[in-house]
């Protein structure tokens, strides 16, 4: 039996700002994902009743998101209850990694099918609303990091500093990501990723009007004089306008083994070829995409020029800014439809996200090899390389 993990589709909502107002902020999660799960499998005609796991991400698991956001979403898409469910939460990277270990389960016999997915509503649960008012580290994390840990923010502005990225160098490279993004948009070249919610068809985070020139206006988001003064190195140029917007979405990918796509008459659009993860500096929190670069292509045996698309977070612009330095890849393969500050990061759903650009992207290209590469909280980092079929 041939074991080998592929993905048949992968799809996504569209974007909507993660405030109220925002264009999915009267959806509930719940909801956002169901209609996402009940999509994949009926574009495929595959019985729900034959899929063995889903795996969801989700990282701020409390209020409507809580309780196993995945299994509710499974039920509320209407699959038989005997189909089980698992949430996960490796921050950013969470979807991602619910795509990994559905592949493992596919590639070591113990699934023949199953459905990676992710969710993050955050109008109705903003970052860091999971953990208000709670210690999170104890006593033993805090003796370790005695000056104490920092928000992602602050680890962006680090690694500008770190490595010398100017204001303006990150704010051309978020105008980049709006305009390749708007074009792709208006080139029709996300239609065969996105699912409608309700009447809602685009990306609301897209700004195609957006400029450098524009961006250079905003205002620093993160300064307070307890960093400023605890870290004096710190030019304070990370905005609104070169960070990732708060956003609403759900991503899902159906995943099988080789043989059984065969038995069920369905063609695989990619194989999953290599996966690797990595802890990092916490304090330098996004900087772990780097390593887990380089030990992936280690993994896969093959260099950073054999790859034909990058897609790498876009969290902050410092990120892949910086993933760029130290791997010397070619600027014209990374996020080539933009990426998250244009497209937005729903948390959990962001790397069901990435996987859909990055493999609609290949079959446009013709493009043999893709990667991506997520940052996350806490110095983590996932790297998976797919291969087009």
């Amino acid at each position: 039996m041939n074991n080998s993990a592929v993905i048949i589709d992968v799809i996504r909502t569209p974007s909507g700002r993660g405030k109220p107002g925002g264009s999915l902020s009267g959806v509930h999660p719940v909801d956002l994902l169901a209609t996402t799960l009940r999509a994949l499998v009926e574009r495929n005609g595959v019985d729900p009743a034959t899929v063995d796991d889903v795996i969801g991400g989700c990282v701020a698991q409390a209020g409507k998101q809580t309780y196993n956001v995945t299994r509710n979403a499974v039920l509320g898409a209407g699959f038989p209850d005997h189909v089980p469910a698992v949430t996960i939460d490796r921050q950013c990277g969470s979807s991602q990694q619910a795509a990994v270990f559905a592949a493992q389960g596919i590639m070591t016999g113990n699934y023949d099918i199953a459905i990676a997915c992710g969710v993050e509503s955050m109008s109705s649960a903003p970052i860091g609303y999971s953990i208000m008012g709670e210690d999170i580290y104890g006593e033993q994390v805090a003796a370790r990091y005695p000056e104490g840990l920092v928000g992602q923010g602050i680890s962006a502005e680090l690694i500008t500093s770190k490595w010398g990225f100017s204001r303006a160098q990150l704010d051309d490279f978020s105008a980049r990501s709006h305009q390749l993004a708007a074009e792709a948009t208006a080139g029709g070249f996300f239609a065969n990723e996105l699912i409608a919610v309700g009447d809602v068809t685009t990306d609301e985070t897209v700004r195609p009007t957006t400029t450098a020139e524009g961006l250079a206006g905003l205002k620093p988001a993160f300064y307070t004089e307890r960093f400023a003064e605890r870290f004096p190195e710190i030019g304070w140029n990370i905005t609104p306008g070169n960070s990732s917007p708060l956003t609403d979405a759900a991503a899902a990918t159906l995943i099988m083994s080789e043989s059984k796509a065969a038995e069920l008459g369905l063609k695989p659009r990619a194989r999953f070829h290599s996966f690797a993860v990595t802890g990092s500096d916490p304090l330098f929190m996004l900087t772990g995409v780097i390593p887990a670069t380089a030990k992936v292509l280690a993994k896969a045996g093959l260099t950073i020029d054999d790859i034909d698309a990058f897609e790498v977070n876009e969290a902050f612009a410092p990120v892949p800014l910086a993933w760029l330095a130290e791997t010397g890849a070619d600027a014209a393969k990374l996020n080539p439809r933009g990426g998250a500050i244009a497209l937005g990061h729903a948390l959990g759903a962001s790397g069901a996200r990435l996987l859909a650009t990055m493999v609609n992207h290949l079959e446009a290209t013709g493009g043999r090899y893709g990667l991506q590469v997520m940052c996350e909280g806490g110095g983590m980092a996932n790297a998976t390389i797919i291969e087009r079929l």
